[in-house]
C-alpha cells in the first residue's frame, strides 16, 4: 500500500513589482508569488502533486501557514484511497469544524484547502498519464456530480439538474475534445493594459495583440478618470472601432461611482467592466449591471465560494462569470461554479495571469466545453505573459488561442530551479 508520505510547502516570489507588471488601481506594486505545495507519497511511480495559491507579495507567509494547518490530515493516507474518492477528501479538509471556524469556506483557509485539494488532481491525473481537463472529461456525468459538494446550492441547482446538464453535453464530448486538440481555446489578453505603463509601452501592446491574433484586450481602469479616458482613446485608436476592449477596475468603485465611471468611458464601447466594487456585494453588483447596461458586468477572480456565485447568478449581477483557480476550494468547487454557469446561461471566462494562473485554470475552461457547456460563444481565457518559464509545462498561445495540453498533470509544477532561485525567506527585503 503506497501512503502519503509528506506535504511540503514553500513560500515563492518572483520581483514583479520592478517592472510594474501586474499594476492596477488597487495593487500598485504587486510581487507575483505563490503558495506552493508539494504532496509526495512512496508509491514505486515517485509522481508528486504540485498545487499553489496565487498572491501578490506580503502575506504569501500566511497562506504558506495554513496550508501547513492541513499537513496532518493527509500524512500517512492511503494514496489510492485519497485519489478515488476526492469528494471525500475534500470533506476531510473543509469539515475540520476547528479550521472550519476561520471560514467557512473562504477566505485564507478555503483557498489553502484548494491548493491541497488541485494538487491531489495534479497527483491523480499524472497517475491516470492524461491532462487534467482530459482527465476530467472522460469522467461520466454521474462521476463529475458526485465530487460535488452542493451543501447551500440547491435552491438553485440540484444534483439532478447538474446531472440533467452534463447528461445533455455528452453526445458531443469526443468530437469537442478532438476540437480543443486541433484548435485549442480562445484566450485574451491583459499585457497591455497595466496602469504602471507608459501611453508609448501602451499602444505597442494593444498593436500586437491584435497582430497575434487575440480577440480582446483588457484595460486596466480606476484610479484616474481623465487617465482612464486617455488611455482607452489610445487603445481604441490602435485596435480600431469594432474590436472588444474590456476594462477592469479591481474593486474600486462605490456603486454610484462605478456607474458614473463606467457611463463616462461608454463612448469606448467597453467589453465589459470587471470587478467594479467588492467582490462581496451583491446587491452592488446588481445595480451596477441595471445602470450600465447594456455594458456587461464580470467579476469572480476574489469571489470566494460557490455560494457567493450562485447568488450573483441568481439576482442577475453578472454576465461574465470569472472563476479562478486558486481562489476556491480546488478543481470541485470549480466544476460546480461551472454547473451553475451552465444552469443560468452565462458565459465563463476565467482569471489568470500570477504565477501559473494561466496554466491551472485552462484545464477548467477545456473541461466545460467539453462536459458542461459545450460551446465557446463568449468565452474566453485571460492570458498575461508572465513567468510561464517557470513552469514544467507552460502555457502555450497560438494565433490567440491557448493551445491544449497534452502533458499528463495539471499543470501547476514548477521547475526546480525556479523554486530554488524563488524561495523567499523572512531575512529578505524587497529593494
Amino acid at each position: 500500500m503506497a501512503v502519503i508520505t509528506d506535504v511540503d510547502t514553500i513560500d515563492i516570489r518572483f520581483p514583479t513589482s520592478l517592472s510594474l507588471d501586474g499594476s492596477d488601481a488597487m495593487n500598485l506594486d504587486p510581487d507575483y508569488s505563490a503558495a506552493y505545495v508539494i504532496i509526495r507519497t512512496d508509491a514505486a511511480d515517485h509522481l508528486e502533486g504540485h498545487a499553489f495559491v496565487f498572491t501578490i507579495g506580503r502575506g504569501n507567509d500566511v497562506e504558506v501557514a495554513a496550508i501547513e494547518a492541513l499537513c496532518g490530515h493527509l500524512v500517512g493516507l492511503d494514496v489510492d484511497a485519497v485519489l478515488s474518492d476526492m469528494a471525500s477528501t475534500a470533506r476531510l479538509l473543509t469539515d475540520d469544524s476547528q479550521l472550519r471556524w476561520l471560514g467557512p469556506d473562504k477566505g485564507v483557509m478555503h483557498m489553502a484547502v484548494g491548493a491541497v485539494l488541485n494538487a491531489l488532481w495534479d497527483l491523480r491525473a499524472k497517475r491516470a498519464g492524461e491532462p487534467l481537463w482530459l482527465h476530467l472529461s472522460r469522467l461520466t456525468s454521474e462521476e463529475i456530480v458526485s465530487l460535488i459538494d452542493f451543501r447551500y446550492l440547491t435552491d438553485a441547482l440540484t444534483p439532478a439538474e447538474a446531472l440533467g446538464i452534463l447528461r445533455a453535453a455528452e453526445g458531443g464530448r469526443a468530437e469537442r475534445i478532438d476540437q480543443l486538440l486541433e484548435h485549442g481555446y480562445p484566450a485574451y489578453t491583459t499585457s497591455p493594459g497595466w496602469l504602471g505603463y507608459s501611453d508609448e509601452k501602451l499602444a505597442r501592446l494593444c498593436k500586437e495583440a491584435v497582430a497575434a491574433g487575440f480577440p480582446q484586450i483588457k484595460l486596466k481602469v480606476g484610479a484616474d478618470l481623465d487617465d482612464d479616458r486617455r488611455r482607452m482613446r489610445i487603445a481604441r485608436e490602435c485596435v480600431g472601432p469594432d474590436f472588444p476592449i474590456a476594462i477592469d477596475a479591481n474593486q474600486r468603485w462605490d456603486v454610484a461611482e462605478a456607474i458614473d465611471w463606467v457611463k463616462a468611458l461608454a463612448e469606448f464601447t467597453p467589453a465589459w467592466i470587471e470587478e467594479p466594487t467588492s467582490p462581496d456585494d451583491i446587491i452592488g453588483h446588481a445595480a451596477i449591471a441595471r445602470a450600465v447596461a447594456p455594458i456587461r458586468v464580470a467579476t469572480g477572480e476574489h469571489v470566494p465560494n460557490r455560494v457567493v456565485f450562485k447568488q450573483m447568478l441568481q439576482v442577475g449581477a453578472i454576465s461574465v462569470m470569472q472563476i479562478d483557480a486558486t481562489r476556491v476550494g480546488g478543481v470541485a468547487e470549480n466544476i460546480a461554479n461551472l454547473l451553475l454557469a451552465a444552469k443560468f446561461g452565462v458565459p465563463v471566462c476565467p482569471h489568470a495571469g500570477g504565477v501559473g494562473l494561466c496554466e491551472a485554470v485552462q484545464h477548467l475552461s477545456m473541461f466545460d466545453f467539453v462536459a458542461v457547456s459545450g460551446s465557446l460563444d463568449g468565452r474566453m481565457i485571460e492570458f498575461v505573459d508572465h513567468l510561464h518559464e517557470h513552469f514544467v509545462t507552460p502555457t502555450v498561445i497560438r494565433r490567440g488561442r491557448y493551445v491544449a495540453p497534452i502533458a499528463a498533470g495539471a499543470g501547476t509544477e514548477m521547475l526546480r530551479a525556479s523554486i530554488a532561485e524563488y524561495t523567499w525567506t523572512a531575512e529578505q527585503v524587497r529593494v
